[in-house]
């Protein structure tokens, strides 16, 4: 009983903090949720938003707030609003670190599922590094580190909060991939680099190398050597893309891009935005047993 008052007492301050600033949007012909982050902004899904370019926000003590579409980015499921009248939202929510997260954990869903305002559901970390495809046109893109939960997610969940056990967001819920399975954005640097994009120019640049990847783990011998475990095997290399045209192959196992370590594709992801757009970006890779270093120079993903 004990434990189970603990439980009950940490689900109920997370939702005490939480659902006076997470919103139901209502947008075109769609409905989501969205959850206050700063003075005047809310975010949500990008799949949530689509085409619109304003709508309104309804909070669960009546007050309905009309807001414009600051910025979109489908690659990333993510969409910055921007109140109309400022002051009219409520304080924003404490983020968090997904980063930090360990299977297992406590999280908070906090949304507005078919249409019921303020619904609340709690579960654990089911599984961290999932990844979810996206689209935009005729580019593609995987987020990587997606947070899985078993919380209970519903349609109209999309776009609301997922929080610690100390109401810190540390996710955006963006998908109901099946029964007691949901997906949620991760909040972290990559993510907030991406709301920062939006917040300031509407949309998120992003350089293109043209290589599809798995990590792999590294020989022995060189992880030994060098003190690395894992990379990514390069399954391939687009032609007449940038990374092409440096000399990457199918096969090739990347240790580093930017002087910076890479195991997973996130590793070259968070590196392609787009002040990377015609810079040179070194590349290091093994192959055939040799240590082999490239220079690719990154274009711009349109």
């Amino acid at each position: 009983m004990d434990e189970l008052d603990a439980y009950s007492r940490t689900v109920s301050a997370v939702a005490a903090e939480l659902i006076g600033r997470v919103a139901a949007v209502r947008i075109g012909r769609g409905s989501g949720s969205a959850v206050v982050i700063a003075p005047g902004e809310l975010l949500t899904n990008a799949h949530v938003v689509g085409d619109s370019r304003s709508g309104r926000a309804d909070f669960v003590d009546g007050e309905q707030v009309p807001f414009r579409v600051a910025g979109v980015d489908p690659l990333s499921d993510l969409a910055l609003l921007r109140a109309d009248d400022r002051g009219a939202l409520p304080e924003s929510a404490r983020l968090g670190n997904a980063d930090d997260l360990v299977v297992g954990q406590l999280v908070v869903a906090v949304g507005n599922p078919l249409g019921l305002a303020g619904s609340v559901t709690a579960g654990v970390v089911s599984a961290l590094g999932r990844s979810l495809p996206t689209r935009s046109g005729n580019a593609g893109r995987v987020v990587e580190d997606v947070i899985q939960t078993d919380a209970a997610l519903n349609p109209g969940n999309s776009g609301g909060a997922l929080a610690d056990w100390r109401a810190r967001v540390v996710g955006i819920n963006t998908a109901v991939a099946g029964t007691g399975l949901g997906l949620a954005v991760p909040i972290n640097a990559t993510t907030l680099r991406i709301v920062d994009a939006l917040r300031t120019t509407g949309r998120v640049r992003r350089a293109y190398l043209g290589v599809v990847g798995t990590p792999a783990p590294v020989p022995a011998a060189v992880a030994d050597r060098y003190g690395r475990r894992n990379g990514l095997r390069l399954a391939e290399v687009v032609t007449g893309s940038p990374a092409a045209a440096a000399g990457l192959r199918r096969g090739d196992l990347v240790l580093d891009v930017g002087r910076a370590p890479v195991e997973d594709a996130q590793g070259i992801q968070r590196q392609l935005f787009g002040d990377a757009v015609g810079v040179p970006l070194p590349v290091t890779v093994l192959r055939n047993g040799a240590m082999v270093d490239v220079i690719a120079v990154p274009t711009e993903l349109g």
